[in-house]
């Protein structure tokens, strides 16, 4: 008897247990992305299913009928935990099976496993030393009718407020002529964020990912990044009012709520002295690799065509 792998539903307006879309789930048609063969018909269900039935996630995604239906935009993401280029696409899935091909930094392509897939669900990879390519990339692709997902903040956020707002997503949007739409994630730091071991498989979470309204972008790049900054920050604001109300309240002092809630994460100033000292540490772990490398060059790898020649 023949193996049959299990069907994952292909449908992108299935909505798992827990899962609650508002206001209303768009009546949208399917979008040809949604037909991709990896991307829209294995790896958005199975997120969906690993949210469900691993994580014991309660969702509520709100607003999804802001992300075009059609054509290109920039999707700014804030960060808080690992999960979040998961979390972060969930609502196109549902604004007719759209897909966001995320901007990340380059060394994730080194593994073995998260390279290949990230290859194949068409992300865009990010080389921090220069990322004027990535940027020309992106470009071009949301140009070219794509959903870009960015994170602004570049890494994921120790005090879980939004920090400084770099300008690259609100250059990508002007240049490439499409609307530059936030996107706030909270919740995502529970299962999952820096200096924190992960929870695989949780009791329960709730987590809420909310679509906010376009942000004005001219060629003023420092401007529209300012302006981005302020619409995260109040959305993530109106956000968490929203989770403590559907899922609150919570003691004093918990580890994944920040300072200025009463929690016991480090406070925006304090994060971001640590966000710099790590900055620094990784370029002058990145300039003695590239001197060992210059010091100690590896030997030409000849083709095997040439090895065999010589037998």
């Amino acid at each position: 008897m023949a193996f049959t792998l299990p069907k994952l539903p292909r449908d992108h307006f299935w909505l798992p247990k827990g899962f609650t879309v508002t206001p209303a789930l768009p009546d949208t048609p399917p979008h040809p992305e949604s037909r991709e063969p990896f991307y829209g018909r294995i790896i958005i269900p199975f997120a969906k299913l690993w949210m469900r039935r691993m994580q014991h996630l309660n969702v509520e995604i709100q607003h999804p009928e802001r992300i075009p239906a059609t054509g290109g935009a920039v999707l700014a993401v804030n960060h808080t935990g690992y999960w979040d280029f998961v979390f972060g696409g969930i609502p196109a899935a549902y604004q007719g099976g759209r897909l966001v091909r995320f901007m990340a930094k380059k060394e994730i392509w080194d593994n073995p496993v998260a390279g290949p897939a990230m290859s194949g669900c068409k992300h865009i990879p990010v080389d921090r030393a220069d990322g004027a390519a990535s940027v020309k990339e992106a470009t071009r692709r949301a140009a070219d009718g794509e959903l870009i997902g960015i994170f602004p903040e570049a890494t994921i956020s120790r005090s879980f407020e939004i920090k400084e707002v770099k300008d690259g997503a609100a250059r990508i949007a002007h240049e490439a002529g499409v609307p530059l739409i936030p996107v706030v994630i909270w919740g995502s730091q529970r299962i999952w964020t820096k200096g924190r071991k992960p929870i695989w498989r949780l009791k329960s979470a709730d987590l809420i990912v909310s679509v906010r309204e376009p942000v004005e972008v001219t060629e003023d790049a420092k401007a529209s990044a300012q302006r981005l900054h302020d619409a995260m920050a109040a959305g993530l604001d109106e956000v968490r009012a929203h989770y403590d109300e559907l899922y609150g309240p919570f003691p004093e002092g918990e580890n994944w709520m920040p300072v200025s809630l009463g929690g016991s994460a480090p406070s925006l100033e304090d994060a971001t002295v640590k966000d710099r000292e790590d900055a620094q540490k990784r370029r002058e772990e990145r300039a003695a690799r590239e001197a060992e490398k210059a010091a100690n060059p590896e030997p030409e790898k000849k083709p095997l065509w040439k090895k065999l020649l010589k037998r």
